[in-house]
């Protein structure tokens, strides 16, 4: 069914409390933060909300000159904010899928891109990956979340997790990879047949090898943040 009348369009695309606390998927696209403190949203993410909410930008010093340095390098993409108050707040990041995850004393890697919101328990940090940013334009960031609490992350369609184990290897496309395990720590390589057969500045020429006892995350979508060094 594709037609509604006016009543029939608001009961089925209402919004619905259904109790799952502080996050709650509304849609596979929209969150809804109940929000009663701090949350951190990666800036831009808001698309509505109701209460009393007041919106802050990180502060360019607040996590330090370390931080400070790397968002330099970085560019925006990994620009958050402080959403501060009681009310409702719905996030969404272009139509992404999004996923929640509870982590229990746990550590996970994200892509800068892919970090749509935090509780204020995670402690996070951003980490720039030194070699890839001499071997591409801006180089490639993620955000190492750790802690106990709930963060949630996007996807282009539907996620994929690869398991790594000792003795098998995965290798992904950084375009692709939207989150692995915090312990795992990956190596860039260039894959000179890929570069020659796919034509000079093709980013799958170079790509993201994961080794130990862990798992990736990659998306069925490669989005373009890097562009190859002339």
């Amino acid at each position: 069914m594709s037609r509604y009348s006016i009543n029939e369009f608001i009961k089925k695309t209402e919004q619905e409390d259904k109790g799952e606390g502080f996050f709650e998927l509304e849609t596979p696209r929209m969150l809804e933060v109940n929000l009663n403190g701090q949350v951190w949203a990666k800036a831009g993410s808001m698309v509505a909300y109701n209460g009393v909410i007041k919106f802050v930008r990180e502060g360019i010093l607040e996590h330090g000159l370390g931080t400070a340095f790397k968002k330099a390098l970085t560019g925006e993409g990994a620009s958050l904010m402080k959403a501060n108050g009681q009310g409702k707040l719905y996030l969404a990041d272009a139509g992404k899928k999004i996923i929640i995850l509870n982590l229990q004393n746990e550590s996970i890697f994200v892509n800068g891109n892919d970090l749509l919101a935090f509780e204020p328990s995670i402690k996070w940090e951003i980490k720039l990956m030194k070699r890839i940013a001499g071997m591409m334009a801006g180089g490639l960031f993620n955000v190492r979340c750790e802690g106990t609490g709930m963060i949630a992350i996007t996807t282009h369609y539907e996620p994929l997790t690869l398991r790594v184990t000792p003795g098998q290897p995965v290798i992904t496309d950084p375009n692709a990879t939207v989150a692995w395990s915090g312990n795992l720590q990956p190596e860039f390589q260039t894959d000179i047949s890929l570069k020659t057969f796919l034509g000079r500045g093709s980013g799958e020429s170079i790509q993201m090898r994961f080794e130990g006892n862990g798992f990736v995350v990659v998306q069925p979508y490669e989005e373009v943040r890097m562009q190859e060094k002339s």
